[in-house]
């Protein structure tokens, strides 16, 4: 039978688990396999970004001999935003690894790490979700907690701008969307100014989604093209129109969708560092001033051995750098 001293073994150390939970298959996400969040640990609980004033004006003619124009320096100022801490605990209590041994040549220690690695899987799928909602809060400008109501980061509010919202129309039949689509990239360039973007990606709420499919001009933009065949395939699929990619964005926690259901959000896609990811250490001793990881797990033996307690880890900041950049759009 397997001994829970075995727990004691080298093979659960702190950065033997942390290596186990990292290399975990993760959930499919949307947001991180676009890969739209550059990701990057750090050795604090800090997160910087260095915001540049710089506005361009156009220069006014005047007399040959005059004084210029007088140029003023850039208005540079440092926005910190804090790491959040996600710790999950689990236990696993001694009766869980007796008459471990029952299949095969396992032996005791192969067989106690994987309950273990069962309960990471576990926890990470849990931080996996919770990452991906925070990733979506950071495009949309507000960070929410577990709950949906408490705020862990308003970034339109630290940044001190206002959300544009562009509303497309959809429930018009006579609305062009294909200019909704110009009005959009302009609002785009306006907010990135001299940034160059390689396109741009719609995420889209279910009601949003079905009244875009269904709308007129798509119907007839589709019609009699060899992209007919989009209009009669699965309709939660991918397409273009007006130069931008529009999806179904399906992240969802119970009834609730990370998106809402009529409204959609538009990202640039290309821009260096728009959307980062930081990771900051654990908050363990052996952990301190080294290079944040994106996940950790440590373990401790329950009193009188009955058992071990598990906890796993995670220490991020998902932030989007210019939120003006990404459009709300209403149907």
């Amino acid at each position: 039978m397997a001994d829970i001293a075995l727990l004691n073994d080298d093979a659960f150390s702190l950065s033997s688990l942390s290596a186990a939970i990292n290399e975990q298959p993760q959930v499919p996400s949307r947001l991180a396999t676009l890969g739209l969040f550059e990701e990057e640990g750090i050795t604090t609980t800090v997160v910087q970004i260095e915001r540049d004033g710089d506005t361009l004006a156009l220069v006014p003619t005047g007399q040959r001999g005059a004084s210029g124009a007088v140029v003023v320096g850039s208005k540079r100022n440092m926005i910190p935003f804090n790491t959040v801490h996600l710790p999950q605990r689990a236990t696993i209590g001694a009766d869980e690894i007796q008459n471990l041994r029952a299949f095969g040549s396992e032996t005791e220690l192969e067989a106690i790490q994987t309950v273990i690695n069962k309960r990471l899987a576990k926890m990470r799928r849990q931080l996996d979700a919770t990452h991906e909602f925070h990733r979506i809060g950071a495009v949309k400008g507000l960070i929410l907690d577990a709950d949906g109501k408490s705020v862990v980061a308003d970034l339109l509010d630290r940044f001190g701008i206002e959300q544009t919202v562009i509303s497309f129309e959809l429930v018009k039949t006579d609305t062009e969307v294909r200019l909704k689509c110009a009005d959009l990239l302009d609002a785009i360039e306006d907010a990135l100014g001299n940034t160059p973007f390689t396109g741009v990606r719609m995420l889209c709420g279910r009601n949003f989604w079905k009244l875009l499919i269904a709308h007129k001009a798509l119907k007839e933009t589709y019609l009699n093209t060899a992209m007919a065949s989009a209009l009669r395939g699965d309709p939660r699929d991918t397409f273009e129109f007006g130069g931008c990619t529009f999806e179904r964005y399906r992240g969802r926690v119970g009834d609730i969708g990370y998106v809402a259901d009529d409204e959609a959000w538009a990202v640039p896609e290309g821009v260096p560092d728009l959307f980062i990811t930081r990771f900051a250490p654990a908050d363990y001793m052996e952990t301190v001033n080294t290079n944040g990881l994106p996940y950790y797990a440590k373990q401790e033996l329950m009193d009188f051995g009955k058992g071990v307690e598990l906890e796993a880890q995670s220490n991020p900041i998902h932030l989007c750098t210019r939120p003006k950049a990404v459009i709300k759009l209403t149907v």
